[in-house]
Protein backbone atom coordinates (compact mmCIF):
# COMPACT_ATOMS: atom_id res chain seq x y z
CA UNK A 1 0.00 0.00 0.00
CA UNK A 2 1.27 3.46 -0.91
CA UNK A 3 0.56 5.93 1.88
CA UNK A 4 -0.11 8.67 -0.67
CA UNK A 5 -3.17 6.69 -1.82
CA UNK A 6 -4.47 5.72 1.62
CA UNK A 7 -7.77 7.36 2.53
CA UNK A 8 -8.01 8.69 6.05
CA UNK A 9 -6.19 11.80 7.21
CA UNK A 10 -4.03 11.64 10.33
CA UNK A 11 -3.77 14.64 12.66
CA UNK A 12 -1.95 15.53 15.86
CA UNK A 13 -4.72 17.40 17.72
CA UNK A 14 -6.68 15.51 20.36
CA UNK A 15 -10.35 15.25 19.36
CA UNK A 16 -12.57 17.12 21.80
CA UNK A 17 -15.21 14.37 21.82
CA UNK A 18 -12.79 11.58 22.82
CA UNK A 19 -11.49 10.73 26.29
CA UNK A 20 -10.34 7.09 25.96
CA UNK A 21 -6.92 6.49 24.38
CA UNK A 22 -8.39 4.04 21.89
CA UNK A 23 -11.01 6.55 20.72
CA UNK A 24 -8.39 9.31 20.45
CA UNK A 25 -5.98 7.23 18.36
CA UNK A 26 -8.70 5.70 16.18
CA UNK A 27 -9.80 9.20 15.20
CA UNK A 28 -6.32 10.74 14.98
CA UNK A 29 -4.91 7.79 13.03
CA UNK A 30 -7.60 7.71 10.33
CA UNK A 31 -9.13 4.41 11.45
CA UNK A 32 -12.76 5.42 12.03
CA UNK A 33 -15.14 8.27 11.26
CA UNK A 34 -18.41 8.87 13.08
CA UNK A 35 -21.59 8.76 10.98
CA UNK A 36 -24.08 9.16 13.83
CA UNK A 37 -24.06 8.68 17.59
CA UNK A 38 -22.60 5.22 18.21
CA UNK A 39 -22.32 4.47 14.46
CA UNK A 40 -18.95 4.53 12.67
CA UNK A 41 -17.41 3.90 9.28
CA UNK A 42 -14.16 1.91 9.32
CA UNK A 43 -11.36 3.00 7.04
CA UNK A 44 -8.81 0.62 5.55
CA UNK A 45 -6.42 0.33 8.56
CA UNK A 46 -9.25 -0.53 10.94
CA UNK A 47 -10.84 -2.88 8.43
CA UNK A 48 -7.57 -4.78 8.05
CA UNK A 49 -7.28 -5.13 11.83
CA UNK A 50 -10.85 -6.40 12.18
CA UNK A 51 -10.29 -8.91 9.38
CA UNK A 52 -7.34 -10.35 11.29
CA UNK A 53 -9.30 -10.45 14.54
CA UNK A 54 -12.10 -12.25 12.72
CA UNK A 55 -9.64 -14.73 11.23
CA UNK A 56 -8.36 -15.60 14.72
CA UNK A 57 -11.93 -15.99 15.96
CA UNK A 58 -12.84 -18.24 13.04
CA UNK A 59 -9.83 -20.47 13.60
CA UNK A 60 -10.65 -20.89 17.28
CA UNK A 61 -14.36 -21.48 16.66
CA UNK A 62 -13.53 -24.09 14.02
CA UNK A 63 -11.23 -25.82 16.53
CA UNK A 64 -14.22 -26.33 18.85
CA UNK A 65 -16.26 -27.83 15.97
CA UNK A 66 -18.14 -24.67 15.05
CA UNK A 67 -20.00 -24.42 11.75
CA UNK A 68 -20.05 -20.91 10.30
CA UNK A 69 -23.43 -19.68 9.09
CA UNK A 70 -24.94 -16.26 8.40
CA UNK A 71 -28.27 -15.04 9.75
CA UNK A 72 -30.20 -12.02 8.43
CA UNK A 73 -29.80 -8.64 10.08
CA UNK A 74 -33.51 -7.94 9.57
CA UNK A 75 -35.82 -10.45 11.25
CA UNK A 76 -39.58 -10.85 11.44
CA UNK A 77 -41.00 -9.82 14.80
CA UNK A 78 -42.85 -13.14 14.95
CA UNK A 79 -39.61 -14.94 15.85
CA UNK A 80 -39.04 -12.62 18.78
CA UNK A 81 -42.67 -13.00 19.80
CA UNK A 82 -42.18 -16.77 19.91
CA UNK A 83 -39.37 -16.38 22.44
CA UNK A 84 -41.25 -13.70 24.38
CA UNK A 85 -38.49 -11.13 23.96
CA UNK A 86 -40.40 -8.87 21.57
CA UNK A 87 -42.38 -7.61 24.53
CA UNK A 88 -39.81 -8.05 27.32
CA UNK A 89 -36.86 -6.26 25.70
CA UNK A 90 -37.01 -2.48 25.89
CA UNK A 91 -36.24 0.24 23.37
CA UNK A 92 -32.75 -1.17 22.73
CA UNK A 93 -34.49 -3.43 20.18
CA UNK A 94 -35.25 -1.45 17.04
CA UNK A 95 -38.75 -2.33 15.84
CA UNK A 96 -40.23 -1.19 12.53
CA UNK A 97 -42.74 -2.14 9.83
CA UNK A 98 -41.81 -2.99 6.26
CA UNK A 99 -43.73 -1.79 3.19
CA UNK A 100 -46.13 -4.72 3.53
CA UNK A 101 -46.88 -3.56 7.10
CA UNK A 102 -45.17 -6.59 8.66
CA UNK A 103 -43.60 -6.05 12.06
CA UNK A 104 -39.81 -6.42 11.81
CA UNK A 105 -36.76 -5.97 14.03
CA UNK A 106 -33.06 -5.30 13.54
CA UNK A 107 -31.16 -8.15 15.15
CA UNK A 108 -29.29 -7.14 18.30
CA UNK A 109 -28.58 -10.81 19.03
CA UNK A 110 -29.61 -13.95 17.15
CA UNK A 111 -30.86 -16.65 19.53
CA UNK A 112 -34.24 -16.66 17.79
CA UNK A 113 -32.68 -16.90 14.33
CA UNK A 114 -30.40 -19.72 15.49
CA UNK A 115 -33.31 -21.74 16.85
CA UNK A 116 -35.34 -21.04 13.72
CA UNK A 117 -32.53 -22.47 11.57
CA UNK A 118 -31.61 -25.37 13.84
CA UNK A 119 -35.14 -26.64 14.50
CA UNK A 120 -35.60 -27.26 10.80
CA UNK A 121 -32.24 -28.96 10.29
CA UNK A 122 -31.54 -30.93 13.49
CA UNK A 123 -34.60 -33.14 13.97
CA UNK A 124 -32.68 -36.30 14.87
CA UNK A 125 -30.44 -37.06 17.85
CA UNK A 126 -27.71 -38.05 15.36
CA UNK A 127 -27.01 -34.35 14.67
CA UNK A 128 -26.25 -33.56 18.31
CA UNK A 129 -24.25 -31.92 19.73
CA UNK A 130 -23.43 -29.12 17.29
CA UNK A 131 -22.52 -25.43 17.31
CA UNK A 132 -23.27 -22.81 14.69
CA UNK A 133 -21.69 -19.36 14.63
CA UNK A 134 -21.62 -16.21 12.55
CA UNK A 135 -19.74 -12.91 12.32
CA UNK A 136 -22.45 -10.39 11.53
CA UNK A 137 -23.58 -6.79 11.88
CA UNK A 138 -25.98 -6.09 14.73
CA UNK A 139 -27.84 -3.06 15.98
CA UNK A 140 -28.62 -2.23 19.60
CA UNK A 141 -30.17 1.17 20.21
CA UNK A 142 -27.80 1.82 23.10
CA UNK A 143 -28.98 4.82 25.16
CA UNK A 144 -25.45 5.91 26.13
CA UNK A 145 -23.07 5.21 23.27
CA UNK A 146 -19.61 6.39 24.29
CA UNK A 147 -15.88 5.76 24.04
CA UNK A 148 -15.62 5.30 20.28
CA UNK A 149 -15.86 1.57 19.53
CA UNK A 150 -16.13 0.61 23.22
CA UNK A 151 -19.89 1.22 23.38
CA UNK A 152 -21.69 1.60 20.06
CA UNK A 153 -25.13 1.11 18.54
CA UNK A 154 -24.14 -0.71 15.34
CA UNK A 155 -21.40 -3.30 15.71
CA UNK A 156 -19.90 -6.48 14.29
CA UNK A 157 -20.14 -9.49 16.54
CA UNK A 158 -19.21 -13.12 16.55
CA UNK A 159 -22.11 -14.97 18.11
CA UNK A 160 -22.27 -18.74 18.47
CA UNK A 161 -25.05 -21.10 19.56
CA UNK A 162 -24.55 -24.68 20.70
CA UNK A 163 -27.23 -27.38 21.02
CA UNK A 164 -26.97 -30.38 23.36
CA UNK A 165 -28.89 -33.40 24.57
CA UNK A 166 -27.84 -33.09 28.22
CA UNK A 167 -26.76 -30.48 30.74
CA UNK A 168 -23.52 -32.40 31.27
CA UNK A 169 -22.69 -32.18 27.58
CA UNK A 170 -23.42 -28.42 27.58
CA UNK A 171 -21.17 -27.87 30.60
CA UNK A 172 -18.29 -29.78 29.01
CA UNK A 173 -18.63 -27.79 25.79
CA UNK A 174 -19.01 -24.53 27.71
CA UNK A 175 -15.61 -25.16 29.29
CA UNK A 176 -14.08 -25.75 25.84
CA UNK A 177 -15.39 -22.41 24.58
CA UNK A 178 -14.15 -20.68 27.74
CA UNK A 179 -10.62 -21.88 26.96
CA UNK A 180 -11.06 -20.96 23.30
CA UNK A 181 -11.94 -17.39 24.27
CA UNK A 182 -8.82 -17.07 26.38
CA UNK A 183 -6.75 -18.22 23.38
CA UNK A 184 -8.46 -15.63 21.17
CA UNK A 185 -7.52 -12.78 23.50
CA UNK A 186 -3.96 -14.03 23.86
CA UNK A 187 -3.49 -14.41 20.11
CA UNK A 188 -4.94 -10.94 19.49
CA UNK A 189 -2.42 -9.42 21.87
CA UNK A 190 -4.81 -8.56 24.70
CA UNK A 191 -2.97 -9.40 27.91
CA UNK A 192 -5.06 -8.32 30.91
CA UNK A 193 -8.21 -10.40 30.42
CA UNK A 194 -9.97 -12.49 33.06
CA UNK A 195 -13.14 -14.58 32.97
CA UNK A 196 -15.64 -13.78 35.72
CA UNK A 197 -19.07 -14.89 36.88
CA UNK A 198 -21.78 -12.59 35.52
CA UNK A 199 -25.49 -11.95 35.37
CA UNK A 200 -27.47 -13.61 32.57
CA UNK A 201 -29.50 -10.44 31.94
CA UNK A 202 -31.87 -10.39 28.99
CA UNK A 203 -30.26 -13.56 27.58
CA UNK A 204 -31.88 -15.84 30.14
CA UNK A 205 -30.42 -19.04 31.56
CA UNK A 206 -28.74 -19.57 34.90
CA UNK A 207 -24.96 -19.61 34.33
CA UNK A 208 -22.91 -16.95 32.56
CA UNK A 209 -19.37 -15.60 32.39
CA UNK A 210 -18.00 -12.33 31.11
CA UNK A 211 -14.47 -11.83 29.84
CA UNK A 212 -13.13 -8.58 31.23
CA UNK A 213 -10.19 -6.53 30.04
CA UNK A 214 -8.93 -4.95 33.26
CA UNK A 215 -8.65 -1.21 32.78
CA UNK A 216 -9.10 1.84 34.98
CA UNK A 217 -11.11 3.37 32.14
CA UNK A 218 -13.63 0.52 32.10
CA UNK A 219 -17.24 1.11 33.03
CA UNK A 220 -17.89 -2.34 34.50
CA UNK A 221 -17.10 -3.09 38.15
CA UNK A 222 -15.35 -6.33 39.08
CA UNK A 223 -14.88 -7.95 42.47
CA UNK A 224 -11.61 -9.86 42.93
CA UNK A 225 -9.94 -11.90 45.64
CA UNK A 226 -6.16 -12.00 45.25
CA UNK A 227 -5.89 -14.83 47.77
CA UNK A 228 -8.07 -17.55 46.24
CA UNK A 229 -8.80 -16.16 42.76
CA UNK A 230 -12.52 -15.47 43.25
CA UNK A 231 -13.71 -13.24 40.40
CA UNK A 232 -17.19 -11.86 39.77
CA UNK A 233 -19.13 -9.10 38.14
CA UNK A 234 -20.46 -6.69 40.76
CA UNK A 235 -24.04 -7.55 39.80
CA UNK A 236 -23.69 -11.15 40.99
CA UNK A 237 -20.79 -10.81 43.44
CA UNK A 238 -21.24 -12.10 46.97
CA UNK A 239 -19.26 -11.35 50.10
CA UNK A 240 -19.12 -11.88 53.80
CA UNK A 241 -19.96 -8.65 55.54
CA UNK A 242 -17.75 -7.20 58.24
CA UNK A 243 -19.54 -7.57 61.58
CA UNK A 244 -19.01 -6.03 64.99
CA UNK A 245 -21.81 -7.50 67.14
CA UNK A 246 -22.90 -5.38 70.08
CA UNK A 247 -24.59 -6.40 73.28
CA UNK A 248 -28.36 -6.24 73.08
CA UNK A 249 -30.05 -3.17 74.56
CA UNK A 250 -33.65 -2.27 75.22
CA UNK A 251 -35.39 -0.51 72.36
CA UNK A 252 -35.52 3.23 72.93
CA UNK A 253 -37.31 5.88 70.91
CA UNK A 254 -35.13 8.96 70.37
CA UNK A 255 -35.88 12.40 69.01
CA UNK A 256 -33.87 13.09 65.83
CA UNK A 257 -35.30 16.33 64.40
CA UNK A 258 -34.58 16.81 60.70
CA UNK A 259 -32.15 13.88 60.57
CA UNK A 260 -33.11 11.93 57.43
CA UNK A 261 -29.89 10.40 56.04
CA UNK A 262 -27.55 7.78 57.49
CA UNK A 263 -24.46 9.98 57.65
CA UNK A 264 -26.31 12.65 59.62
CA UNK A 265 -27.99 10.04 61.83
CA UNK A 266 -24.71 8.35 62.76
CA UNK A 267 -23.13 11.71 63.58
CA UNK A 268 -26.16 12.89 65.57
CA UNK A 269 -26.28 9.76 67.76
CA UNK A 270 -22.53 9.16 67.93
CA UNK A 271 -22.61 5.70 66.30
CA UNK A 272 -20.97 4.10 63.23
CA UNK A 273 -22.93 3.87 59.98
CA UNK A 274 -22.75 0.06 60.15
CA UNK A 275 -24.65 0.27 63.47
CA UNK A 276 -27.70 1.61 61.65
CA UNK A 277 -30.40 0.18 59.40
CA UNK A 278 -31.72 2.11 56.43
CA UNK A 279 -34.72 1.73 54.17
CA UNK A 280 -34.50 2.02 50.38
CA UNK A 281 -37.78 2.35 48.51
CA UNK A 282 -38.48 1.11 44.97
CA UNK A 283 -41.48 0.29 42.83
CA UNK A 284 -42.15 -2.61 40.49
CA UNK A 285 -42.36 -1.92 36.76
CA UNK A 286 -45.26 -4.34 36.24
CA UNK A 287 -47.77 -3.11 38.83
CA UNK A 288 -45.98 -0.18 40.53
CA UNK A 289 -46.29 -1.94 43.87
CA UNK A 290 -43.87 -0.60 46.47
CA UNK A 291 -40.77 -2.66 47.24
CA UNK A 292 -39.12 -1.72 50.54
CA UNK A 293 -35.58 -2.92 51.21
CA UNK A 294 -34.07 -2.85 54.69
CA UNK A 295 -30.28 -2.94 54.58
CA UNK A 296 -27.42 -2.13 56.90
CA UNK A 297 -26.66 1.58 56.91
CA UNK A 298 -23.18 1.32 55.41
CA UNK A 299 -24.31 -0.81 52.44
CA UNK A 300 -26.03 0.03 49.15
CA UNK A 301 -28.76 -1.86 47.29
CA UNK A 302 -27.67 -3.43 44.00
CA UNK A 303 -30.69 -2.79 41.82
CA UNK A 304 -29.98 -5.69 39.44
CA UNK A 305 -29.78 -8.16 42.32
CA UNK A 306 -33.02 -6.78 43.71
CA UNK A 307 -34.69 -6.92 40.30
CA UNK A 308 -33.72 -10.59 39.89
CA UNK A 309 -35.09 -11.39 43.35
CA UNK A 310 -38.36 -9.55 42.71
CA UNK A 311 -38.68 -10.98 39.22
CA UNK A 312 -39.33 -7.71 37.36
CA UNK A 313 -37.55 -4.44 36.72
CA UNK A 314 -37.56 -2.07 39.68
CA UNK A 315 -37.03 1.67 39.92
CA UNK A 316 -36.09 3.91 42.87
CA UNK A 317 -38.97 5.76 44.51
CA UNK A 318 -38.44 9.11 46.19
CA UNK A 319 -41.01 10.73 48.46
CA UNK A 320 -44.54 10.24 47.20
CA UNK A 321 -47.94 11.21 48.56
CA UNK A 322 -49.35 7.96 47.18
CA UNK A 323 -47.15 5.83 49.46
CA UNK A 324 -47.94 5.66 53.16
CA UNK A 325 -44.34 5.81 54.37
CA UNK A 326 -42.54 8.40 56.49
CA UNK A 327 -39.56 8.97 54.20
CA UNK A 328 -36.34 9.49 56.14
CA UNK A 329 -37.75 7.69 59.18
CA UNK A 330 -38.89 4.33 57.79
CA UNK A 331 -38.25 1.34 60.06
CA UNK A 332 -39.40 -2.28 60.31
CA UNK A 333 -40.87 -2.07 63.83
CA UNK A 334 -44.61 -1.43 63.72
CA UNK A 335 -44.61 -0.90 59.96
CA UNK A 336 -47.88 -1.41 58.10
CA UNK A 337 -46.76 -3.71 55.27
CA UNK A 338 -50.12 -3.88 53.49
CA UNK A 339 -49.51 -3.53 49.73
CA UNK A 340 -45.74 -3.36 50.35
CA UNK A 341 -43.22 -6.03 49.42
CA UNK A 342 -40.55 -6.02 52.12
CA UNK A 343 -37.03 -7.38 51.54
CA UNK A 344 -34.36 -7.81 54.22
CA UNK A 345 -30.76 -7.84 53.00
CA UNK A 346 -28.32 -10.44 54.33
CA UNK A 347 -26.18 -7.65 55.80
CA UNK A 348 -28.77 -7.47 58.60
CA UNK A 349 -28.76 -11.16 59.50
CA UNK A 350 -27.64 -11.58 63.13
CA UNK A 351 -27.24 -7.85 63.72
CA UNK A 352 -27.98 -6.44 67.19
CA UNK A 353 -28.44 -3.04 68.77
CA UNK A 354 -29.12 -1.16 65.55
CA UNK A 355 -30.59 2.30 65.01
CA UNK A 356 -33.55 2.41 62.62
CA UNK A 357 -36.47 4.60 61.69
CA UNK A 358 -39.48 4.79 64.02
CA UNK A 359 -42.04 5.39 61.22
CA UNK A 360 -42.70 8.77 62.81
CA UNK A 361 -41.45 12.15 61.67
CA UNK A 362 -38.28 13.22 63.53
CA UNK A 363 -37.92 9.95 65.49
CA UNK A 364 -35.70 6.88 65.34
CA UNK A 365 -35.38 3.71 67.42
CA UNK A 366 -32.20 2.59 69.17
CA UNK A 367 -31.43 -0.95 70.29
CA UNK A 368 -33.14 -2.99 67.51
CA UNK A 369 -32.00 -6.64 67.36
CA UNK A 370 -33.13 -8.63 64.36
CA UNK A 371 -33.62 -12.06 65.93
CA UNK A 372 -35.27 -10.71 69.08
CA UNK A 373 -37.49 -7.94 67.71
CA UNK A 374 -38.48 -9.01 64.21
CA UNK A 375 -39.85 -12.17 62.62
CA UNK A 376 -37.84 -12.15 59.39
CA UNK A 377 -38.55 -15.23 57.27
CA UNK A 378 -35.75 -14.70 54.76
CA UNK A 379 -32.62 -12.62 54.33
CA UNK A 380 -31.70 -12.00 50.68
CA UNK A 381 -28.41 -10.85 49.16
CA UNK A 382 -29.29 -7.60 47.37
CA UNK A 383 -26.30 -5.53 48.52
CA UNK A 384 -23.44 -4.16 46.48
CA UNK A 385 -20.08 -5.65 47.47
CA UNK A 386 -17.64 -3.09 48.88
CA UNK A 387 -13.86 -2.94 48.81
CA UNK A 388 -12.60 -4.67 51.94
CA UNK A 389 -15.56 -7.02 52.36
CA UNK A 390 -14.57 -10.62 53.02
CA UNK A 391 -14.37 -13.24 50.26
CA UNK A 392 -17.26 -15.71 50.24
CA UNK A 393 -14.81 -18.49 49.31
CA UNK A 394 -11.74 -17.99 51.52
CA UNK A 395 -12.59 -15.20 53.94
CA UNK A 396 -9.79 -12.84 52.88
CA UNK A 397 -10.47 -9.26 51.87
CA UNK A 398 -11.84 -8.39 48.45
CA UNK A 399 -10.79 -5.62 46.12
CA UNK A 400 -12.88 -3.83 43.52
CA UNK A 401 -11.49 -3.12 40.05
CA UNK A 402 -12.73 -1.73 36.72
CA UNK A 403 -12.93 -3.42 33.35
CA UNK A 404 -14.35 -3.53 29.84
CA UNK A 405 -16.38 -6.54 28.75
CA UNK A 406 -14.80 -8.12 25.66
CA UNK A 407 -16.91 -11.28 25.48
CA UNK A 408 -19.56 -13.33 27.21
CA UNK A 409 -20.81 -16.91 27.33
CA UNK A 410 -24.12 -18.24 28.65
CA UNK A 411 -25.63 -21.59 29.56
CA UNK A 412 -29.10 -20.84 28.23
CA UNK A 413 -30.69 -24.19 29.06
CA UNK A 414 -34.05 -24.54 27.30
CA UNK A 415 -35.03 -20.86 27.54
CA UNK A 416 -35.30 -20.47 23.77
CA UNK A 417 -35.63 -24.01 22.48
CA UNK A 418 -38.66 -24.64 24.68
CA UNK A 419 -40.43 -21.33 24.06
CA UNK A 420 -39.90 -21.76 20.30
CA UNK A 421 -40.98 -25.41 20.27
CA UNK A 422 -37.69 -26.86 19.03
CA UNK A 423 -37.53 -30.64 19.43
CA UNK A 424 -35.61 -33.63 18.10
CA UNK A 425 -36.32 -37.33 18.04
CA UNK A 426 -34.20 -39.31 20.51
CA UNK A 427 -33.01 -42.94 20.19
CA UNK A 428 -36.18 -44.14 21.88
CA UNK A 429 -38.37 -42.30 19.38
CA UNK A 430 -39.45 -39.66 21.92
CA UNK A 431 -39.44 -35.95 21.28
CA UNK A 432 -36.86 -34.06 23.37
CA UNK A 433 -36.03 -30.37 23.80
CA UNK A 434 -32.37 -29.49 23.19
CA UNK A 435 -30.31 -27.55 25.72
CA UNK A 436 -28.52 -24.45 24.46
CA UNK A 437 -25.45 -22.34 25.09
CA UNK A 438 -24.50 -19.04 23.45
CA UNK A 439 -21.17 -17.26 23.10
CA UNK A 440 -20.44 -13.69 21.93
CA UNK A 441 -17.44 -11.48 21.12
CA UNK A 442 -17.69 -7.89 19.85
CA UNK A 443 -15.05 -7.40 17.15
CA UNK A 444 -14.90 -3.59 17.25
CA UNK A 445 -14.74 -3.45 21.03
CA UNK A 446 -11.92 -6.01 20.97
CA UNK A 447 -10.04 -3.81 18.50
CA UNK A 448 -10.42 -0.79 20.80
CA UNK A 449 -9.29 -2.74 23.85
CA UNK A 450 -6.20 -3.98 22.01
CA UNK A 451 -5.23 -0.32 21.58
CA UNK A 452 -6.02 0.41 25.24
CA UNK A 453 -3.67 -2.42 26.19
CA UNK A 454 -0.96 -1.68 23.58
CA UNK A 455 -0.11 1.99 23.09
CA UNK A 456 2.24 4.78 24.09
CA UNK A 457 1.75 8.54 24.07
CA UNK A 458 2.21 8.61 20.28
CA UNK A 459 -0.28 5.98 19.11
CA UNK A 460 -1.12 2.27 18.96
CA UNK A 461 1.57 -0.41 19.17
CA UNK A 462 -0.20 -3.15 17.23
CA UNK A 463 0.62 -6.78 18.07
CA UNK A 464 1.93 -8.38 14.88
CA UNK A 465 -1.02 -10.82 14.80
CA UNK A 466 -3.53 -8.03 14.13
CA UNK A 467 -1.42 -5.13 12.79
CA UNK A 468 -2.89 -3.55 9.63
CA UNK A 469 0.51 -4.03 7.94
CA UNK A 470 3.65 -5.72 9.14
CA UNK A 471 6.28 -3.36 7.70
CA UNK A 472 6.22 0.42 7.30
CA UNK A 473 8.84 2.00 5.04
CA UNK A 474 9.58 5.69 5.64
CA UNK A 475 11.27 7.11 2.55
CA UNK A 476 13.02 10.41 3.45
CA UNK A 477 14.18 12.83 0.75
CA UNK A 478 12.53 10.79 -1.97
CA UNK A 479 13.41 13.44 -4.54
CA UNK A 480 16.89 11.91 -4.42
CA UNK A 481 16.95 9.15 -7.01
CA UNK A 482 19.00 6.70 -4.91
CA UNK A 483 16.61 7.02 -1.95
CA UNK A 484 13.55 6.61 -4.14
CA UNK A 485 14.98 3.59 -5.93
CA UNK A 486 16.02 1.92 -2.69
CA UNK A 487 12.64 2.57 -1.07
CA UNK A 488 10.63 1.11 -3.93
CA UNK A 489 13.08 -1.78 -4.31
CA UNK A 490 12.54 -2.73 -0.64
CA UNK A 491 8.80 -2.28 -1.10
CA UNK A 492 8.81 -4.79 -3.95
CA UNK A 493 11.18 -7.26 -2.28
CA UNK A 494 9.45 -7.30 1.11
CA UNK A 495 6.00 -7.23 -0.46
CA UNK A 496 6.51 -10.78 -1.71
CA UNK A 497 6.33 -12.16 1.83
CA UNK A 498 4.98 -9.40 4.05
CA UNK A 499 2.24 -6.78 4.20
CA UNK A 500 4.05 -3.53 3.49
CA UNK A 501 3.04 0.13 3.45
CA UNK A 502 5.39 2.70 1.87
CA UNK A 503 5.36 6.40 2.72
CA UNK A 504 5.96 7.85 -0.75
CA UNK A 505 4.56 11.33 -0.06
CA UNK A 506 7.86 13.17 0.24
CA UNK A 507 6.72 14.62 3.59
CA UNK A 508 9.14 15.88 6.23
CA UNK A 509 10.72 13.28 8.50
CA UNK A 510 8.76 14.47 11.56
CA UNK A 511 5.46 14.12 9.70
CA UNK A 512 6.34 10.64 8.44
CA UNK A 513 7.41 9.42 11.88
CA UNK A 514 4.30 10.86 13.58
CA UNK A 515 2.04 9.16 11.04
CA UNK A 516 3.99 5.92 11.40
CA UNK A 517 3.43 6.03 15.17
CA UNK A 518 -0.31 6.49 14.64
CA UNK A 519 -0.42 3.55 12.23
CA UNK A 520 1.49 1.48 14.78
CA UNK A 521 3.11 -1.02 12.39
CA UNK A 522 5.47 -3.46 14.21
CA UNK A 523 8.57 -2.93 12.01
CA UNK A 524 9.65 0.41 10.54
CA UNK A 525 12.37 0.81 7.90
CA UNK A 526 13.85 4.27 7.43
CA UNK A 527 15.43 4.95 4.04
CA UNK A 528 17.48 8.16 3.94
CA UNK A 529 20.31 9.71 1.89
CA UNK A 530 22.93 9.08 4.60
CA UNK A 531 21.83 5.48 5.14
CA UNK A 532 21.86 4.66 1.43
CA UNK A 533 25.30 6.18 0.98
CA UNK A 534 26.48 3.66 3.58
CA UNK A 535 24.58 0.81 1.92
CA UNK A 536 22.22 0.59 4.92
CA UNK A 537 18.78 1.36 6.22
CA UNK A 538 17.65 1.97 9.78
CA UNK A 539 15.21 -0.54 11.26
CA UNK A 540 13.14 0.41 14.33
CA UNK A 541 10.39 -1.52 16.10
CA UNK A 542 7.22 0.39 16.90
CA UNK A 543 7.70 -0.07 20.63
CA UNK A 544 11.13 1.62 20.25
CA UNK A 545 12.84 -1.32 21.96
CA UNK A 546 15.04 -2.12 18.92
CA UNK A 547 16.86 0.36 16.70
CA UNK A 548 19.68 -0.71 14.41
CA UNK A 549 21.47 -0.10 11.13
CA UNK A 550 21.11 -3.00 8.70
CA UNK A 551 22.85 -3.60 5.37
CA UNK A 552 20.49 -3.47 2.39
CA UNK A 553 21.20 -7.08 1.50
CA UNK A 554 20.29 -8.22 5.03
CA UNK A 555 16.95 -6.42 5.34
CA UNK A 556 14.75 -9.44 4.56
CA UNK A 557 16.53 -11.61 7.09
CA UNK A 558 16.35 -8.91 9.77
CA UNK A 559 12.63 -8.28 9.17
CA UNK A 560 11.97 -12.01 9.32
CA UNK A 561 13.88 -12.27 12.59
CA UNK A 562 12.05 -9.32 14.17
CA UNK A 563 8.60 -10.55 13.17
CA UNK A 564 9.35 -13.99 14.60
Amino acid sequence: MLLSKLLGERFKEKPSEAFLDSHIFLLRGGYIRQVANGIFSLLMPAKRVTQKIEAIIREEMDKVDGQEVLFPVVLPADLWKESGRYESVGSELLRFRDRADHEMVLGMTHEEAAVHLARGEAKSYTKYPFMIYQIQTKFRDEPRARGGLIRVREFTMKDAYSFHRSQEDLEAYYDRVYESYMRIYERAGLKNVIGIQSDTGMMGGKVAHEFMYLSDGGEDTIVLCDSCGYKSNMDVAKSRIKRDPLAEQEIEKVHTPGVKDIESLAKFLGVKEYQTMKASVFFRADNEKTVLVFIRGDKQVNELKLSKHVGVDIYPLTESEDVDLVFGYIGPKGLDTKDIQVVYDKSLEGETNLVCGANEEDYHLKGLSLARDLDVKEFVDVATVDEGDYCIECGNTLRVSRGVEVGNIFQLGTTYSESMNMTYTDEDGKQKTPIMGCYGIGVGRLLACIIEDNHDEYGPIWPKSVAPWQVHICMLNNTIEEVKNAGFDLYERLGKNYEVILDDRGAAAGVQFADADLLGIPVRIIVSKRNIENGQVEIVTRDKSIKKQVALEDVEAEVSSLLK
